[in-house]
């Protein structure tokens, strides 16, 4: 029979529901891997990165290739749907639905082989592009294309979506660099496809069963739409819609694993992939081109192209402008070109001779009027490579602005005809009165990114939407481009495919769908036969969320929770595994519900009052607690996250209303009163630490407490900073430079009062008249991070009464523990809104570096001239950041290399709590312990933070680590600095926490609370 004569189904809508308690007991039975069907694995799942929400039924996370193969086969015999899933940060909302998920990331993510003659791999599904190039590297070889999201997007989640990135100017798409695929049919198919010669064709197309009719139908497909697919099939690089039926045509070589790549796993499932590699560019540049509007810029795409480049990336006034507002990459905006808008030309060669004279050679050939700058060295081009990288998240939630959203953010067209479609684009806005927003992207491939505020929370709003997106897949088919330039159609635009393809071929699209998966089981409802592109919202006309009453004030979410869990736009910056401090508890696990996004689902889920959402016991919900029992409060997330989640300040939310009216964890008593039970054990500081270096002791206060048993036992300071600073009798020196506040935190007074004593007189000898606060005070740290939120306010409250006078002097106050310092820089402020005297604390406080570089620029620190590595503390790189410590250090001839390693993983009371100390330990050992033990014997270690020097201690690193404040002051004296730790017997290490056993912590406890009970009243 002649293939084109062959019938071809056509796929229709399932209609069966599946028998989810026998499904559960089939995976649990068969699958080698974790199956989670609870209610916190399916909220974490239930979007991606678009604008969908569909909760699964449930979540696999295979162990192996084959624990894959199972479940597909235990899925084809329940009839129930599947989507195999990646990095889950589309933005089409194919990575959502209503189906049995895989989640490649977790275990299948190893690098099976590489052939180094041939420049080939081959990887299991979940390995994340930029831990395949890293391990690439020893080869001198990585993979071609890159997107934005290449530190947390998985290969198998670009084959999905057949991604492209900026690399994509120089080496194509995924189509483009794949060799073989192993895929698997959803009734169990399993086999390696590629390129297809004629004679293979033919022995294929002769086999017996599933095998034989897949092939006689491919060559089916390609006989009867040919000439269509010639003649409908954009020629433009950045054709991502619809399948790649133009695969099978003779020209591409019958390539079937370039037919499957894009599919969005609505067609097979992906077990391996044999990958072409490339080799890693030797030398790189990167110019910039500053135009007076982004249209000129697109104007001038054709002649940049003739230069070559690697990549070519266009960006707007209004992403920079955005990223300016939210404070993003400072450093990279401050060398940019003078300009409105810019294309970003990176430039490759083998030598940094042709790179140069490439750059020289485009920069003499651009117009007069615009304005260059360009680089060869590895930081400024990855700092500016940023500026691109970060549009999306620049480019949502930003203040004073209304929210924009994806539906329309991908969309391609010639290069040749790029300027007068941005012109249209904007005319197009202007009628839809969606005002100006940002358009930035790969413009040397004629692709567009933009977010456009749409109103997804009323019926007019979502009409107004879908009329908007069906007249822009008009406009765009007029150019002849793409609808999706490079984030694949999903639910967004499968509807719309028939503007771009006409019906014929998307009858094509169905009988492709229908030969490989004639149930519509696999991803169903996303490009062919799909949902509507206005249901399934995530949020929708029907959202009306629980707005619950909160303690927190969440001033840059209009003072809602509900706005808050809704921040997250699902980028998946924080499953990165290296750089930054986001997420370490996810990097230690490698959990979505361990991550600051699938946190933020929960929390989503969690006000969400839509009937079918798996989280409806709000605030006393377990699967919420339990997400958010690893989260560290390190804060990382505020700063690393694109749209500022800050799930350290959610947690302690969560966790106020969780116990309110309940028994805590013995750890929030201990722990949480921690200041309160320290000035109970300063009354006999000797006596507690003899009694906690007593084996038996120490072991039953550390139950009592609530700690790790594998953490050390405290020692306490004989002699308190602020006892010292009594008997001292003032301060001393000229005071030429005015007055400041030294805060004598509980952490420093009461464990490490020798920073205290250097801080002092390092101000003194910068020309400062120190004071210290004569009243027992507190930042009420250890309350936030446990979630006594009523406590620490009236601390807090009282905080403010005793410094009240100095703040209105506008007397500066130096912290010296960043944690506690970033609670008067951020968290006071939402805690106590409206209150002017803690406006006043919040510009006021500062860090010692800080201090020194704003009032102190020309005085002089003293010569240290020593090698540094620096542990940035989490909160102070989170609110404070670290720029003048840099300067700092740079002054007093420290060589400081600033280590960009992530958490400690102590993070306050986190690390000593019962259950943590295993990802504790991780977190460290993920960076910063091999940092320390590497780092030579002469080299500093310089950690501001208590908990982050206590890691260190309890590691037995074979290193002290020190204060800036203390390297300074022994600079002063001429000497390396040698810190005074407490020491008693058998007890090295310092706990914040249980010392005097049970006894002295309830005394503490009560005491504390009696005195609290009656501060701070009228902030209530």
């Amino acid at each position: 029979m002649d293939p084109v004569d062959l019938p071809l189904p056509i796929v229709k809508r399932p209609r069966s529901q599946t028998d989810a308690q026998a499904l559960e007991r089939e995976l649990r039975a068969r699958v080698d891997g974790e199956v989670r069907f609870d209610a916190g694995t399916r909220a974490a799942y239930s979007t991606d990165g678009s604008n969908y929400r569909q909760v699964p039924i449930a979540v696999v996370l295979p162990h192996t290739v084959e624990a894959v193969q199972e479940t597909v086969a235990v899925c084809q015999e329940l009839a129930a749907p599947l989507l195999s899933r990646g990095g889950g940060t589309s933005l089409a909302g194919e990575c959502c639905n209503t189906a049995v998920v895989i989640d490649w990331s977790k275990y299948c993510h190893r690098l099976v082989s590489v052939d180094e003659d041939n420049r080939r791999c081959v990887v299991e599904p979940g390995i994340v592009l930029d831990d395949l190039n890293r391990q690439l590297a020893e080869y001198g070889l990585m993979y071609g294309p890159k997107p934005a999201t290449h530190p947390n997007c998985t290969i198998g989640g670009m084959i999905g979506n057949n991604s492209c990135g900026s690399t994509a100017q120089a080496y194509g798409k995924v189509v483009d660099n794949l060799h073989r695929l192993e895929v698997l049919t959803y009734d169990g198919v399993r086999m390696w496809v590629g390129r297809t010669d004629e004679e293979n064709l033919e022995r294929l197309m002769e086999s017996d069963g599933r095998t034989g009719e897949l092939f006689r139908g491919l060559a089916a497909l390609r006989d009867r739409y040919a000439t269509l697919i010639r003649e409908r099939y954009p020629d433009i690089p950045r054709r991502v819609s619809g399948y790649n039926l133009d695969s099978l045509l003779p020209e591409h070589g019958f390539d079937v694993a370039g037919l499957l790549t894009g599919s969005e796993s609505t067609l097979v499932t992906v077990l391996h992939a044999e990958l072409d590699l490339v080799p890693v560019p030797q030398e790189t540049a990167l110019v910039v081109l500053g135009y007076e509007d982004i249209c000129r810029a697109a104007d001038h795409i054709p002649a940049v192209l003739d230069h070559e480049p690697a990549a070519l990336e266009g960006v707007d006034h209004q992403l920079i402008h955005f990223q300016q507002e939210k404070h993003l990459n400072s450093k990279a905006l401050k060398v940019l070109p003078d300009g409105q808008a810019y294309l970003m030309v990176e430039l490759t060669g083998d030598t940094r001779q042709e790179v140069e004279d490439k750059a020289r050679a485009l920069i003499d050939a651009k117009p007069d009027d615009v304005d260059h700058t360009w680089y060869d060295d590895r930081e400024h081009m990855s700092e500016l490579w940023q500026v691109r990288e970060s549009g999306l998240g620049a480019t949502a939630h930003v203040p004073g602005r209304p929210d924009t959203w994806e539906g329309w953010e991908d969309s391609a067209v010639p290069v040749d005809c790029l300027g007068d479609y941005l012109r249209d684009l904007k005319r197009l806005y202007e009628e839809f009165d969606y005002g100006h927003p940002s358009v930035y992207g790969h413009f040397g491939h004629g692709c567009v990114h933009t977010r456009i505020p749409f109103d997804l929370e009323s019926e007019a709003g979502i009409a107004r939407m879908r009329a908007f997106v069906e007249r822009a897949a008009d406009l765009v088919v007029s150019y002849g481009g793409s609808l999706s330039g490079e984030h694949g159609d999903g639910q967004s635009r499968g509807e719309l495919l028939g503007k771009m393809f006409g019906p014929e071929l998307i009858e094509g699209f169905e009988r492709l769908k229908g030969l490989f998966d004639p149930g519509n089981r696999m991803n169903p409802g996303k490009v062919v036969v799909p949902y509507r592109l206005d249901e399934n919202l995530r949020l929708g006309a029907d959202h009306l969320p629980w707005e619950p009453e909160t303690v927190f004030a969440f001033p840059d979410d209009d003072g809602r929770f509900s706005r808050a869990a809704t921040r997250c736009v699902g980028v998946g910056k924080c499953r990165s595994s290296e750089g930054g401090v986001m997420c370490p508890s996810y990097r230690a696990t490698r959990e979505e519900e361990h991550s600051t996004r699938g946190r933020a689902r929960l929390l989503f889920e969690m006000v969400n009052n839509d009937g079918d959402s798996p989280i409806t016991d709000g605030w006393r919900s377990d699967a919420v607690h339990d997400a958010l029992d690893l989260c560290l409060a390190c804060k990382g997330c505020k700063t690393d996250c694109p749209v500022n989640v800050d799930m350290a300040t959610y947690k302690a939310e969560f966790l106020h209303h969780h116990y309110k009216g309940r028994l805590r964890p013995l750890a929030h008593y201990s722990m949480g009163w921690l200041p309160a039970v320290a000035r109970v054990v300063a009354r006999a500081p000797r006596t507690v630490n003899a009694l906690a270096a007593v084996d038996w002791v120490a072991r039953v206060a550390k139950a009592l407490g609530g700690v790790a048993p594998q953490r050390q036992v405290p020692v306490f300071a004989e002699q308190r900073f602020t006892e010292w600073w009594r008997r001292r009798g003032g301060s001393r020196g000229s005071g030429h430079r005015g007055e400041v506040v030294v805060w004598p935190d509980t952490f420093t007074d009461h464990f490490h009062p020798a920073i205290g004593r250097a801080a002092v007189e390092v101000l003194e000898a910068a020309g400062f008249r120190v004071t210290v606060p004569e009243a027992v005070v507190c930042c009420g740290l250890t309350w936030i991070s446990t979630g006594q939120l009523g406590v620490a306010r009236r601390v807090l409250g009282h905080t403010v009464d005793v410094l009240r006078e100095d703040l209105r002097r506008g007397t500066p106050v130096v912290g010296l523990e960043p944690s506690c310092t970033a609670v008067f820089r951020s968290d006071a402020g939402e805690l106590l809104p409206k209150d002017p005297d803690v406006e006043r604390l919040r510009a006021q406080t500062r860090t010692l570096a800080e201090l020194l570089v704003e009032r102190a620029d020309d005085w002089e620190p003293p010569r240290v001239d020593a090698r540094a590595v620096v542990q940035r503390h989490c909160h102070q790189y989170a609110v404070m950041g670290f720029d003048a410590d840099r300067e700092i250090l740079r002054r007093a001839g420290v060589d400081a290399d600033f280590l960009d390693e992530g958490c400690c993983g102590l993070a306050g009371n986190f690390g000593f709590e019962k259950g943590h100390y295993e990802v504790s330990m991780a977190c460290a050992e993920a960076g910063l312990l091999p940092a320390v033990r590497e780092s030579d014997a002469s080299t500093l270690v310089l950690a501001d933070g208590f908990s982050c020097r206590t890691q260190v201690d309890q590691c037995d690193a074979g290193r002290t680590p020190l204060h800036l404040a203390e390297v300074l002051a022994a600079g002063l004296k001429g000497h390396t600095a040698v810190p005074e730790r407490p020491q008693a017997p058998g007890a090295r290490a310092l706990l914040p926490t249980v010392a005097a056993g049970a006894v002295v912590t309830l005394l503490g406890v009560l005491t504390a609370a009696r005195r609290l009970k009656h501060t701070g009243r009228r902030r209530q």
